[in-house]
């Protein structure tokens, strides 16, 4: 499940004169948000989208192209008027409501994952409202199962139960949490664990344990069935993809090598951070083009960077060909800064990959 890790873009919606002078102020502060009033009160006020459309077709079309709407109107109306558009949590909007007098901010839709409970507080601060927030991990403080890593770019493995542990999680029941990989300061920094929340040195300990559900931050695939079933996986991005190859490399054939290579160690695709390779005259387009389908970014580095780096599978030919011992082990080292966990793998005629894991 991919999450979205903060509102990019936003759109105020106001019906009265008070209601747009709180855009206005928030607008202020808020640059690049979009505010909209209908016409009939226009002022000449440029920053301001002037409407003549009904306010539920506005709504309505605000809902489905922007990723938060501020409706200062009603928390009643608001709920009529974007039901019939909303589709589920991981894709709608965030939106919060706010009264025509400003001493609410409440947080209506997509709170976790769409931002909607962090926008409300932001809100709050410049407008001086109450933030009205009522998901129940932030109302007893507690973890937030669907959004654990989502500011370093985590994601939850598909079929993870989410609702489940998140019931569990609230209810305050015992929950064992297992970490390998990615970033440590996932949690509140230097502060301690919720209670029933219990840290486990290995996976094993914690599946023998009498905890009800379980957290796993892990980059490798999990095998464990019965563990997988009251078990939330997440992935952080920590592995680094070192590519050897040819101008002419297909996006397909780099793919299936990566999956190749990606399952025959367990390790999970999620959690490929990013590529890296040697810098030649022209891009890969193979290796952009798959970079640029997963979503991560390319590092590429001169052949005198590369021929420094101490790896384990040197090559005659590699050097001879590109001035360095090394591409795929070398540049996965330097971009991961970590080290390597998966050596060398060879793709006849012209492909080799190397995995490293960057450490946090």
């Amino acid at each position: 499940m991919q999450k979205r890790k903060f509102v990019d873009s936003v759109a105020i919606i106001a019906i009265t004169k008070n209601g747009i002078e709180i855009a206005k102020n928030l607008r202020a502060k808020f640059s690049e948000w979009q505010v909209f009033a209908p016409s009939k009160f226009s002022n000449g006020d440029s920053g301001i989208n002037w409407f003549e459309d009904s306010t539920t077709a506005k709504v309505g079309e605000l809902f489905r192209n922007y990723e938060a709407l501020v409706c200062i109107f009603s928390l009643g109306a608001v709920i009529r008027l974007v039901a019939p558009h909303m589709k589920d949590k991981k894709t709608d909007p965030a939106v919060v409501v706010i009264d025509d007098t400003g001493r609410f901010a409440i947080s209506t839709l997509s709170g976790h994952i769409g931002g909607a409970n962090k926008l409300a507080e932001d809100i709050s601060g410049v407008i001086g409202a109450t933030p009205v927030i009522t998901t129940a991990a932030d109302v007893n403080k507690t973890i937030a199962v669907d959004l654990v890593g989502n500011e370093f770019g985590w994601q939850i493995d598909d079929g993870s139960p989410v609702t489940k542990v998140s019931a569990l999680m609230v209810n305050e029941e015992k929950i064992g949490v297992f970490q390998d990989a990615g970033e440590k300061d996932w949690w509140l920094p230097k502060k301690e664990l919720p209670k029933n929340v219990h840290a486990y040195p290995t996976m094993d300990e914690m599946a023998r344990s009498d905890c009800k559900g379980f957290l796993i931050i892990s980059d490798k695939i999990i095998q464990d069935a019965k563990l997988l079933e009251r078990a939330v996986v997440y992935r952080p991005k920590t592995l680094v993809v070192g590519v050897g190859l040819h101008w002419d490399t297909s996006r397909d054939t780099i793919r299936e090598g990566l999956e190749f290579s990606l399952s025959k160690f367990k390790l999970s695709p999620k959690s490929v951070a990013r590529f890296s390779s040697i810098k030649k005259e022209a891009q890969i387009v193979g290796l952009r083009e798959l970079a640029e389908s997963m979503n991560v970014s390319v590092d590429y580095y001169e052949k005198q960077e590369l021929a420094g780096i101490v790896i384990p599978n040197p090559s005659e030919v590699v050097q001879t060909f590109e001035g360095t011992p090394s591409v795929s082990e070398a540049s996965a080292i330097k971009s991961s800064g970590g080290v390597l966990i998966v050596e060398k793998q060879k793709f006849p005629p012209n492909l080799t990959i190397a995995i490293a894991r960057i450490v946090k």
